[in-house]
């Protein structure tokens, strides 16, 4: 009996052995699998990027939502922590140094825009971070920072790329003098600046080169003094009052060029492009994706099915073609790399980055060694047919007509825009 009981109590002595040796493995990794992923950002969700922003957010909240529901990163949940940035520069570090030393996210991901963009990168430089950004032109020019992503097609010389398409289209019609419009701000001045550059070595004559101030309200004293040096081509790098602004100048007084657009903002927007209608007609303009069947990507539907049954309810744009597909793609990059590093190691992140061509709801993506696009895919598109009033049109194929690049070419430019 003793012996029974020795044993017994042997038995008992290994067991409790064997759940102390296990315990952290049953108990401490559910822990740990229930806790986030915090993933931080700022996002210009009030101010002039404001309608952007928050198309973006909501992309951004698909992507969260469609991860979590598969079981998250890692097996991990993500969690989205984020400040509005107001559209304004001066917000950006703080809100990045709060993100990264308070909230302790444990990655984070660009706003939307060049100016808001570049702020960021001094914060996220110094603490060694990964930063996939989100439609910054030309931002790490500057910075030649090897940790940065841009989802923007631009491609490897943004500046140039941004335009490339644009000028390339005006040599092949023979086209001799160019009118160089922009604003004074980041943005539009590192676009005119690439369309300068690529019009003089296309040896177009440059007969107008001039900035505005953002906060123009009316453009036809500019549209007057373009039309006086009578231009072949019209470029305009513009923020969306000024795009709406210069269209409608250029309406109103009938300006007679054979090519006009370039590098407006805002002419991608539903209720821009509602409200505008017919003055839309003939404009080649650029763009990042338009309903046409040689961008139909694996998943572009699904997501924006689901985009636009959020959008109504938000007040944001209800196609969602510009921007929020592209949010939604930088989180994808973002997601892959940390399931095939297996972690968070931010050298390991960036390294895997410039080797891997991404699987996204944009198509492929593959980053060049400056984290732009390896080769660009910049679009510049034909509005054509366009009638007023009528939202629905955009969401047909023909509405916008892919001219550049050959490689997504949906149709051919019909020109003049205007004799």
């Amino acid at each position: 009996m003793m012996l029974s009981m020795t044993r017994r109590l042997a038995g008992a002595v290994a067991l409790a052995g064997t759940v102390a040796v296990l315990a952290p493995a049953l108990f401490s990794a559910p822990a740990a699998a229930q806790k986030p992923i915090k993933i931080g950002f700022s996002m210009a969700l009030t101010g002039p990027l404001g309608a952007g922003g928050k198309s973006a957010l909501i992309a951004i909240e698909i992507w969260r939502d469609d991860v979590n529901a598969k079981g998250g990163l890692l097996g991990r949940k993500v969690e989205l922590v984020y400040n509005d940035d107001q559209t304004n520069p001066a917000k950006v570090p703080a809100i990045y140094t709060k993100l990264i030393d308070v909230d302790k996210v444990d990655l984070v991901v660009s706003s939307y825009g060049t100016n808001v963009i570049a702020p960021a990168m001094p914060i996220v430089m110094r603490k060694k971070m990964v930063f996939p950004a989100l439609f910054g032109l030309a931002v790490n020019d500057t910075f030649k920072y090897n940790r940065y992503f841009q989802i923007m097609p631009a491609g490897p010389v943004p500046k140039l790329d941004w335009s490339r398409g644009f000028i390339e289209i005006a040599k092949s019609k023979g086209l001799k003098t160019i009118a160089l419009a922009a604003a004074d701000a980041e943005f539009a001045q590192n676009a005119v600046a690439g369309a300068r550059k690529l019009a003089q070595q296309a040896g177009l004559k440059i007969v107008y080169d001039k900035s505005y101030p953002p906060s123009t309200t009316d453009h036809s004293p500019i549209i007057r003094a373009i039309q006086a040096t009578n231009p072949d081509v019209v470029f305009v790098a513009s923020y969306p009052p000024g795009s709406v602004g210069m269209v409608k100048a250029a309406n109103e007084l009938k300006l007679k060029t054979k090519l006009f657009g370039g590098g407006m903002v805002g002419l991608q927007f539903a209720a821009i492009m509602k409200n505008l209608g017919p003055m839309l007609n003939g404009i080649v303009n650029y763009d990042f994706w338009v309903p046409a069947k040689t961008l139909n990507f694996p998943g572009i539907e699904a997501f924006l099915k689901k985009y636009q049954a959020k959008a109504a309810a938000a007040g944001v744009d209800p196609l969602g073609y510009y921007l929020p597909p592209w949010a939604y793609a930088y989180m994808q990059v973002l997601g892959q790399s940390v399931e095939a590093t297996k972690g968070f190691d931010q050298g390991k992140l960036a390294d895997y980055m410039h080797k891997t061509t991404f699987q996204t709801i944009v198509g492929p993506v593959k980053f060049g060694s400056n984290g732009e696009w390896a080769k660009t895919r910049m679009l510049m598109v034909q509005f054509r047919g366009i009638k007023p009033n009528d939202l629905e049109q955009f969401k047909k194929v023909g509405a916008r007509v892919v001219l550049y690049p050959a490689s997504v070419k949906s149709g051919d430019l019909k020109f003049p825009y205007r004799q």
